[in-house]
């Protein structure tokens, strides 16, 4: 019965230590084959002018145009303040955008806040009556899966009938049926933050290939080793990382790629 008992008592103090250290642990376990870098690498607008010895300040290009959401708003999925305003920055130097998924339009809406005024933004998402034809497939992860669903309602954004919605493209359409042909070679930056099933993540990240234009970026979003609803994100752009030269910016969960 004692050996039981300090058995017991054991595997508790195991089971209550992974508990508090799971994060930690989840990162030796899962850990990234994608190097990452500080964000002054992705551009040179995130390096900071020196003001003195002591003192580096932001450039001009990097002061943006933000909000917040409040948390009784329910959004799901949203990018971290850091990471809105590495996008935000990102547009101030891009004419033409594209995104895959919309969502509820945050990061939509700062693409239009923050791009020249002359920009052109295309943002693609599913209507809520058309969830239906996105099919689970056997692979697929099913909190990934979920989360299309949860994403996928809404007709009307953050940014519809504002002064900036005229500088946006909302496409309607399963991004798996989506032809990038006639954007070829088109766009400064693109946002990849659509489903996170490995199909999905495969067919927008390919097609975002052909579209982006001699030194354009893609980000990807929600790179989070061992985060369940994002290893096929994960997983993905660890194989096409062995072919295409992909950098994790350290403190965020946003991979990007230039085109050179």
């Amino acid at each position: 019965m004692i050996i039981f008992i300090i058995s017991l008592l054991v595997f508790l103090n195991l089971f209550f230590l992974f508990f508090i250290n799971k994060k930690k642990i989840k990162k030796i376990l899962y850990k990234s084959k994608i190097k990452s870098v500080d964000l002054e690498k992705v551009d040179d607008i995130f390096v900071n002018n020196k003001i003195n010895e002591k003192l580096c300040g932001p450039k001009q290009e990097v002061i943006v145009k933000n909000f917040c959401i409040t948390a009784n708003n329910y959004i799901v999925g949203m990018t971290s303040d850091y990471e809105a305003w590495i996008i935000s920055s990102l547009s101030k130097i891009s004419n033409q955008i594209f995104e895959f998924g919309t969502c509820s339009g945050k990061t939509t809406y700062l693409m239009a806040l923050n791009s020249p005024e002359n920009a052109q933004i295309i943002t693609l998402t599913l209507k809520p009556e058309n969830i239906s034809e996105i099919k689970m497939d056997k692979f697929d992860n099913k909190i990934s899966f979920r989360n299309i669903i949860n994403e996928s309602i809404y007709e009307k954004f953050l940014f519809s009938e504002t002064k900036y919605e005229n500088k946006i493209k909302v496409i309607f359409q399963n991004s798996l049926n989506f032809d990038e042909k006639s954007f070829s070679n088109n766009f400064d930056l693109i946002f990849i933050d659509g489903g996170h099933t490995y199909s999905i993540v495969k067919s927008d990240s390919e097609k975002s290939f052909e579209m982006l234009r001699s030194n354009g970026i893609i980000l990807w979003h929600d790179f989070v080793p061992g985060k369940e609803s994002a290893k096929n994100v994960v997983r993905y752009i660890n194989n096409i990382s062995k072919e295409k030269n992909i950098f994790h910016i350290k403190n965020t969960s946003l991979c990007y790629y230039r085109k050179n």
